[in-house]
């Protein structure tokens, strides 16, 4: 095992401990952070034009969990794996279940599917349809069903219900059967479950979609009750677009309860989290962590109960890689936004200093956390770097004898 308590590590500490950081609250909370990843992030994807399929991907959940616990081994990072159904329907979910706990790992959120059926190009459940509004709720049950089987808290709900053309649907009717919906699945949660509720302001519906945006999700939530919360896709809004005053927003008012972590450039999702804008990133981590010692038990609450998820489709990255990269993004974020002095904020707030509360949380963005996520990663026994030191296994090349022609969409 390296020394990684050298020189870089001492002067990093120095540098902290004279801004008023505790390194050693600051490291627990690093060993803390866990981030669920995809059960689709692992197997064969694309754009509108092509699935790209590639060799070596998965060829069924119980691969795609095995590819997981290899990312798990070498961040330490994500000990759950969210699923997709039905691209990952088994016959036996406890079977599943087992596999998963067998690698270390949890059955982390169920994603329903109700996009790519033939039914549903007019709608899912908010179709004019009512036959096909019960098809789309009867999955819905079902997902609710496969998250008891599995043991999953979490229920996660995208739509990709909308209009192309004005007058194509009744935009208010279509309100009242989302809801109608959201509700009977509510209904059929158990106590410590979830509904974490996405929206999208477009695409694949152009003029309107069913659930735009924050307020939409952040209103059914409401009005469907304490166990409905909004969950922040970072890739789903448009261009300046100020992610972190809806995170802070939501805060506040008990609702966030999750984030699917993706990056965008211009509208739609799917790159690497931090690859695009990382101060985004880290300031969405401010927001939270500031509100992480609030006197309002409720808000604390909120905060230590947010799922953290990956929702991305690694269409030309090889797959293993590209989830280590994303996860070692968010890492370093967040162990830079713990590096902030809320102290330091606050008092140049007070006074009205502007430029003296912006630099209080840019410098905490500036500084190189390489040091200190070194230090953490000795002290879990994980590899320092987890991305070389997947490339030096045989991991990668192992897994090449399934050939192509994997699990996708």
């Amino acid at each position: 095992m390296l020394d990684v308590s050298d020189r870089a590590y001492t002067l990093f500490e120095e540098v902290q401990k004279s801004r008023g950081i505790n390194l050693e609250q600051v490291k627990t909370k690093l060993k803390a952070l866990k981030i669920e990843t995809p059960s689709w992030g692992y197997g064969d994807s694309g754009t509108r034009f092509k699935v790209f399929p590639k060799q070596g991907v998965p060829r069924n959940p119980f691969e795609k969990l095995e590819d997981a616990a290899e990312v798990h081994r070498l961040t330490g990072l994500c000990p759950s794996v969210a699923i997709h159904i039905p691209w990952d329907k088994v016959d036996d979910y406890s079977k599943l279940k087992n596999h998963a706990a067998s690698l270390g790992l949890a059955i982390g959120a169920v994603n329903p599917n109700l996009f790519q059926e033939g039914e549903y190009m007019l709608g899912s459940v908010t179709n004019s349809n009512p036959v096909i509004r019960r098809k789309a709720t009867e999955h819905l049950l079902e997902c609710v069903d496969i998250a008891k089987a599995t043991g999953s808290r979490d229920l996660s709900l995208w739509f990709a219900d909308g209009t192309n053309y004005p007058g194509q649907g009744d935009i208010r009717k279509r309100k009242a059967w989302m809801f109608e919906a959201l509700a009977e699945m509510y209904k059929a949660i158990t106590p410590q479950m979830r509904m974490l509720i996405e929206y999208k302001f477009f695409e694949p519906a152009f003029y309107h979609t069913d659930l735009a945006d924050w307020g939409m999700a952040y209103n059914y939530a409401v009005k469907l009750g304490p166990q409905a919360k909004v969950l922040v896709d970072t890739g789903h809004h448009a261009p300046g677009t100020n992610v972190e005053h809806i995170v802070a927003y939501l805060i506040d008012e008990k609702k966030l309860g999750g984030f699917h972590f993706n990056n965008r450039k211009y509208a739609d999702d799917d790159l690497i989290v931090g690859t695009i804008n990382p101060y985004e990133l880290f300031l969405i981590f401010y927001q939270i962590l500031s509100a992480s010692n609030d006197s309002d038990a409720g808000i604390r609450q909120t905060v230590d109960n947010i799922a953290y998820m990956i929702d991305q489709s690694h269409n030309i990255e090889p797959k293993i890689p590209a989830m280590i990269r994303s996860l070692l993004n968010v890492q370093i974020q967040y162990a830079k936004a713990l590096l902030v002095n809320h102290t330091q904020v606050e008092e140049a707030q007070q006074r009205n200093d502007v430029l003296a509360a912006e630099e209080a949380v840019r410098r905490a963005f500036e500084f190189d956390v390489t040091p200190l996520l070194h230090v953490v990663r000795e002290e879990q026994g994980l590899p320092l770097d987890p991305m070389k030191a997947f490339l030096a296994s045989n991991y990668g090349k192992d897994i090449l004898a399934r050939g192509k022609g994997g699990a996708g969409w």
